[in-house]
């Protein structure tokens, strides 16, 4: 469905890749990875048509319908939610709009020429199930029908970009061309998400940083690295093994010929003075001039490394919370919320969106009273806190990236600051940067060094692997894992979840679930624990009746 030809893209000394020669089939699902900045949306904005290459070509078949997922929504701030999705099929949306227009004139003149063109269009594209399909689109992604005729403006931020990729996945597309889709998508949604890929008939091509969701989909990966672009069979996991094991083999066949050469300059060195072994060294001298060896290029990934210390324990119980109720307006968030953390415990809290997760952990944190209930911190609990609007809580925007962190380094030099920095991937020229001009990336990096120098014994994480590539994803759970203390977090990467919690506490519409073990074997311990449609019209009824005439109490502090 796409050929790529020989596509080549150059940011002034930038390579960000040549000679890229890609075979996208219907019927395949291509994840595109890769360090951030390497190219990857770059190639993906080519492949779209938004973006032009410096070389080569990119050929779609002819009268494909492709779907890009936008990122404007102020366009339909005032649209129907259930309208925005439904317009994703221009033709169609189009179409149907016009025949509404011929009916409500019909008195007056009927075209009935027109009329027919506009009905062959409308069940060409099973116009008449279209606004099911657009409510069986919202309610995957966690809108519910209650909502789907407000406007979008009354949507948060997050849930107007999902409302937009419902727009993208119900406009009939022969190509799906989605850029990080999962991002703002709780769990169940990233589940649901995942299902309607699998069951999609045509080609989509999607970069992501979820590692779950790449192996869950992925029949392709296409990698952007070292200055090029390769494609691997198989998914995420196949992808690492097959990459390690193709630059296993290209090292030994260098190696090899790196023997042979020196063999060859050994022979050469002790015969060539020797007119009887004269003709051999000669020999040798031409064959040796003949083998080639090509460097391996420096790969665009890199490892951050989060050296993580406690200065020293805490209590045995670090976190007690106690009947927990937080309401906002008619809307319930906490319902009686109850668990302790005890030390070295690493415990995730999950459950959907707007769920009440991060107001849950702002309350631990002081930074949100509760209406009723109490958090309260146990003996010498160190708190390191990295909030979701994690950018706000690094200062002022005109400082340097060196001067928020060496700020945080009491009677440490310059030098110490710049290796903590280093250590999380900011080079020497990277350290000037204001706080300001940070990528969301750069600020999680910055955020966690300054949580390295400060050696908590508890850590409150709100959504850490936001904005993180791949690798900076898998060096924060390696170097989690090591940490001696206590984390307490919030996330929807189920790999990271996966990787790090020995706890794991539920908040669904229906309740609260605290699960004595690991993310792997909480999803194993029956299938109704993300039963979707119960959990949404839970969570509709709790936000109709409410929860009134609650006596507000008193919040612990710590």
């Amino acid at each position: 469905m796409i050929t790529v030809n020989d596509l080549g893209k150059i940011y002034g000394s930038q390579v960000l890749f040549r000679e890229a020669d890609l075979q996208l089939n219907a019927g395949s699902r291509y994840g595109i990875v890769g360090a951030n900045g390497s190219g990857k949306s770059t190639l993906l904005r080519i492949l779209q048509g938004s973006e032009s290459a410096d070389e080569g070509e990119v050929v779609i078949q002819r009268r494909a319908r492709v779907g890009v997922l936008e990122q404007d929504h102020f366009s339909f701030e005032d649209v129907p939610i259930l309208e925005v999705v439904m317009m994703g099929n221009k033709e169609l949306w189009a179409a149907m709009q016009a025949r509404d227009a011929l009916l409500a004139n019909a008195e007056e003149e009927f075209d009935e020429v027109r009329y027919t063109e506009l009905e062959d269009i409308i069940l060409r594209f099973d116009g008449y199930t279209l606004e099911s399909r657009a409510g069986i689109i919202l309610e995957g992604l966690n809108i519910p029908t209650v909502d789907h005729d407000k406007p979008l403006r009354v949507l948060s931020g997050g849930y107007k970009l999902r409302a937009l990729l419902g727009q993208t996945l119900a406009s009939d597309p022969d190509v799906l061309l989605l850029d990080e889709p999962t991002n703002h998508l709780d769990i169940i949604s990233i589940d649901w998400l995942e299902g309607f890929l699998k069951s999609f008939r045509g080609l989509a091509v999607v970069v992501s940083h979820d590692h779950t969701f790449l192996n869950a989909i992925c029949t392709h990966i296409v990698d952007v690295d070292y200055s090029a672009v390769t494609q691997y069979k198989g998914d995420y996991d196949a992808f690492l093994k097959l990459k390690v094991e193709e630059r296993g083999r290209r090292e030994v066949e260098i190696k090899r010929r790196e023997k042979e050469i020196e063999g060859h300059k050994a022979f050469i060195a002790r015969f060539k003075a020797k007119a009887s072994k004269a003709r051999q060294a000669n020999s040798r001298q031409k064959r040796m001039e003949k083998i080639e060896i090509v460097q391996l290029a420096q790969s665009s990934r890199r490892y951050p490394t989060f050296k993580l210390k406690q200065q020293r324990p805490s209590g045995k119980l670090v976190l007690s919370v106690k009947e927990i109720f937080k309401q906002y307006d008619d809307n319930l968030v906490l319902d009686d919320v109850s668990f302790e953390v005890s030390r070295g415990e690493r415990v995730a809290i999950i459950g959907p969106n707007g769920i009440g997760k991060s107001t849950l952990l702002k309350i631990a944190m002081d930074e949100v009273s509760a209406d009723l209930g109490e958090t309260e911190w146990g003996y010498e609990a160190q708190i390191g806190y990295f909030p979701q609007d994690h950018t706000d809580s690094l200062g002022s925007g005109k400082q340097t990236v060196l001067a928020a962190l060496w700020d945080e380094c009491a009677g440490q030099g310059e030098g110490f600051a710049r290796g903590k920095l280093s250590d999380v991937l900011f080079s020497a020229d990277d350290v000037q940067k204001r706080i300001e001009n940070l990528s969301g990336g750069e600020a999680a990096r910055l955020l966690m060094a300054r949580m390295c120098v400060k050696n908590p014994n508890v850590l409150v994480l709100d959504e850490p692997t936001n904005h993180l590539d791949l690798e900076s994803i898998e060096a924060m759970a390696r170097d989690l894992k090591k940490f001696d203390g206590t984390i307490l977090f919030v996330s929807h990467d189920r790999w990271f979840v996966n990787q790090l919690a020995t706890r794991v506490i539920e908040i669904s519409p229906t309740g609260v679930e605290v699960f004595e073990g690991g993310y792997e074997e909480f999803c194993k311990r029956g299938d109704d624990h993300l039963d979707v449609e119960a959990a949404l019209q839970k969570e509709r009824e709790l936000k109709r009746k409410g929860k009134k005439g609650k006596k507000k109490g008193k919040k612990g502090g710590g």
